[in-house]
């Protein structure tokens, strides 16, 4: 097994970790649209999860390039890009006396995410199925299999 299927394993795993986290953050705010949460409980159980789901998601970047795996690399840019904004403008976290003026905004940016973490997902699953195919296909015609 060559050392991008297993990037792209490890992305594939990591992308549905953060569709999950996604999926959380989606449910969390409902629960307050509804009112089954107060904003105090949910700034103190979505922000401590903010940092690492960025963190987690600019490794993915990092490794995508420096493998060289451009068009993935591209892909991850924007949230990249958005992330990085969120963080240099000190926006990334819930704030408590605010997060009912700002629900719809967090609502739609974390389905955004949902469906992005998505299509990563089977973005990864299908890169990752052609490298180990194309993988043991070369060992097949080199005669390497065996």
């Amino acid at each position: 097994m060559s050392f991008t299927a297993l990037i792209y394993i490890l992305a594939l795993i990591m992308a549905g970790i953060l569709l999950f986290a996604s999926v959380y953050f989606v449910i969390m705010l409902t629960d307050l649209e509804c009112d089954y949460i107060n904003p105090i409980d949910l700034a103190n159980g979505l922000n401590t999860y903010v940092m690492p789901e960025m963190a987690a998601h600019l490794l993915m970047f990092v490794v995508f390039l420096l493998m060289g795996e451009w068009f993935s690399m591209i892909i991850n840019l924007p949230l990249a890009v958005w992330n990085i904004n969120k963080v240099v403008n000190s926006r990334q976290f819930y704030d408590a006396t605010e997060v009912f003026r700002t629900l719809p905004k967090h609502k739609r940016e974390n389905f955004v995410k949902v469906a992005f973490y998505l299509l990563c997902f089977f973005y990864y699953l299908y890169s990752m199925i052609m490298t180990l195919v194309n993988e043991s296909t070369d060992d097949i015609r080199t005669g390497s299999a065996y």
